[in-house]
């Protein structure tokens, strides 16, 4: 008994290497294509640690290809699942093609907006600070884990303000107490009270 069973599917967690560019086919349907950046480490013969980078085309259709477009951009982390497909086509001036890509059905985003934006020209996470072409996504994971070094620092500096300020609204709070203890007192005749 032979099996007719047979499986295409990719998964892959890697940074982008460009933002995403959304393109409409001639009946409308929506076609996103961007790049990710993939890494392995290992060892060489000769004892030294090596880093290989893969650089994958990506392709997402309809609804997700406006999703993806709209929401990732270069140096984003995302992790992506689809089908590997191969695609033949023919120059204008006669030379034959070929491409292999990843054609997604499932895109999510690993790192949080706010990590990836940054604030206010501090180094704070991808957005602060531009990517380069040939910078893998182990360069990226470093900057990466020294920003997260850097976070509890941030976090400590707000915090203290955040008692300061808690502090001053509770003066208010209780200042606004006294105030109504004071007109209660003075608004309450005590000759008109029952006893």
């Amino acid at each position: 008994m032979s099996s007719r069973a047979s499986l295409n599917k990719v998964l892959l967690i890697g940074n982008l290497t460009r933002d995403p560019e959304l393109r409409y086919t001639p009946s409308g349907a929506a076609v996103c294509t961007f790049g990710i950046a993939t890494n392995r480490f290992y060892v060489a013969s000769d004892g030294t640690k090596k880093e290989e980078a893969e650089f994958i085309k990506i392709v997402s259709w309809n609804k997700l290809a406006e999703l993806c477009s709209q929401l990732l951009s270069k140096g984003r982390k995302v992790y992506v699942e689809g089908r590997l497909q191969t695609r033949s086509w023919e120059t204008p001036d006669g030379q034959n093609r070929q491409t292999t890509e990843v054609v997604i059905d499932d895109m999510r985003i690993l790192d949080s907006r706010r990590d990836f934006e940054g604030t206010g020209g501090e180094d704070s996470g991808y957005g602060a600070r531009e990517a380069t072409a040939d910078e893998t996504p182990a360069a990226v994971a470093k900057a990466d884990e020294q920003q997260e070094q850097k976070e509890p620092e941030k976090k400590a500096s707000k915090g203290e303000s955040k008692k300061a300020d808690s502090k001053k609204i509770k003066d208010k709070d209780e200042d606004k107490d006294k105030d109504k203890d004071k007109k209660s007192g003075s608004d309450v005749d005590l000759e008109d009270l029952p006893f």
